[in-house]
């Protein structure tokens, strides 16, 4: 077995991966733990794919260029919250219908541009990424957009606790609280603009939300579940890419996302808010027969 991973280690691309996908945890780690507590994963989900034409035409306009892509990517995603909001305040619809149509028309706009574009790149590589051909310029890409991430939640982490926990305070304590929205939507595009070259736009948000959804069920606390999501989220992606590496006909990007899959399911009967914990408990029904006596032993 050490054999196995000393000859893992030495591959470049192995490296590679293992050091991009560490730093990618630490950044999607935060971002995800408050899409949980604020009742937005699906709403992660829908900007994931709600940013693929804009990757499409920056593909298609200047090529593998990760500036294009981000710029494209960005645009699209911004524009698409944007458009939401805009479309729940002056229409019937609520928010989450209006993304929900919107990331509908983006993903199927995306698709069509790329085929249309006759792309030599193969739709697989967008739809899942491809974390062992990781180049110098994606690396610099999630470097980058975690130090943007860290930095960003040391100044804007006591706001979003209060948004998140007394949302009618916070609005009534600050001037523009819709600054505090914005800038988080911008980091969650961000993240998933760096986690899209890694593992594709279906497969960005699984590790934004599984690990987060893991976490919640093993701490009450926001600093825990902060911790343990990016915990889970490394654990996922080492324990994928070692079982991409020993079953090469697996997928990297999907085998980490079914790892952070597994811990959720392990954290659903075993954490301490999940089913672990009533299956410990006893029922009210035997609880009171353990401690009344029964009615030949009570006292006349």
């Amino acid at each position: 077995m050490f054999e196995t991973f000393s000859e893992m280690w030495g591959f470049a691309f192995m490296r590679r991966a293992f050091v991009t996908t560490t730093v990618l945890s630490a950044s999607v780690a935060p971002v995800g733990a408050f899409l949980v507590l604020r009742r937005l994963s699906l709403a992660g989900e829908a900007m994931a794919h709600a940013i693929t034409p804009g990757v499409v035409i920056g593909f298609v306009v200047a090529g593998l260029s990760v500036f294009s892509l981000l710029i494209g990517g960005l645009i699209a995603g911004v524009g698409a919250a944007i458009l939401t909001a805009f479309l729940a305040r002056k229409t019937i619809l609520r928010s989450d219908a209006s993304l929900a149509s919107i990331y509908l028309i983006a993903l199927a706009l995306g698709i069509f541009i790329l085929s249309a574009a006759g792309s030599a790149v193969p739709l697989k590589s967008f739809l899942f990424g491809s974390i062992l051909g990781i180049d110098d310029a994606s690396m610099i890409l999630v470097g980058g957009v975690a130090t943007v991430t860290l930095l960003s939640f040391a100044v804007l982490l006591r706001p979003l606790i209060t948004s998140t926990c007394d949302p009618v305070f916070f609005e009534a304590q600050t001037r523009r609280p819709m600054l505090i929205e914005q800038a988080f939507m911008l980091l969650l595009v961000l993240n998933l603009l760096a986690a899209f070259k890694t593992l594709g736009t279906l497969m960005a948000v699984g590790l934004m939300i599984l690990p987060a959804t893991s976490a919640r069920y093993w701490s009450s606390t926001i600093t825990g579940q902060l911790g343990l999501s990016f915990l889970f989220a490394l654990a996922s992606c080492w324990v994928g890419l070692t079982l991409s590496y020993l079953f090469p006909e697996t997928p990297s990007g999907p085998a980490i996302v079914l790892t952070a899959g597994g811990f959720f399911l392990i954290s659903v009967l075993l954490g301490p808010l999940g089913f672990g914990e009533r299956l410990r408990k006893p029922s009210p029904k035997t609880s009171s027969s353990l401690t009344q006596p029964s009615t030949r032993e009570r006292p006349q």
